[in-house]
């Protein structure tokens, strides 16, 4: 029983990162999908297609490298029957947290892409607010691996 007790800390960081990746994915592809689509009207107006919507619809790939941080950190945790529950939790939890960002971040950067692509204008206040989407990504990996770090401790 304790080795399946133990290989939920590794199920943990695992999960951070694909957790963390799917939202990555959900968010680039709705993001990308709008992208198209405003390069579609942009090209039946005869306008050019702008190519910052690229970085709109890349924004939320980032939390996938933060679920890789994450998994990385907790991997070099050594699992215990003290801390193996809870580092599943932290990696179930922070990898939900950074899917989330990447989820809303991606819905963002599809509105920022129609709107930059019909105005031409906004391209920073753009970024701001996906900036501030991503600030939740960043302040949950940094939080998991604050907690991460007190779990190595309960060893």
């Amino acid at each position: 029983m304790s080795d399946v007790i133990l290989s939920f800390g590794n199920a943990g960081a695992i999960a951070a990162m694909s957790i963390a990746a799917l939202g990555s994915a959900y968010g680039a592809g709705v993001a990308g999908m709008s992208a198209i689509g405003a390069w579609k009207k942009c090209f039946l107006q005869n306008k050019p297609a702008p190519f910052i919507l690229v970085g709109f619809a890349g924004a939320p790939l980032t939390q996938t490298i933060y679920g890789f941080i994450v998994m990385r950190a907790m991997m070099a945790v050594p699992a215990t029957e003290k801390n193996a529950m809870f580092l599943l939790l932290a990696g179930l939890l922070g990898g939900f947290a950074l899917a989330l960002s990447a989820a809303f971040q991606g819905r963002g950067a599809a509105v920022a892409c129609d709107a930059f692509a019909e105005s031409n204008k906004g391209v920073a206040n753009d970024f701001v607010v996906l900036g501030i989407t991503e600030t939740v990504a960043l302040f949950a990996m940094v939080f998991v691996l604050v907690a991460v770090g007190e779990l190595g401790k309960l060893g």
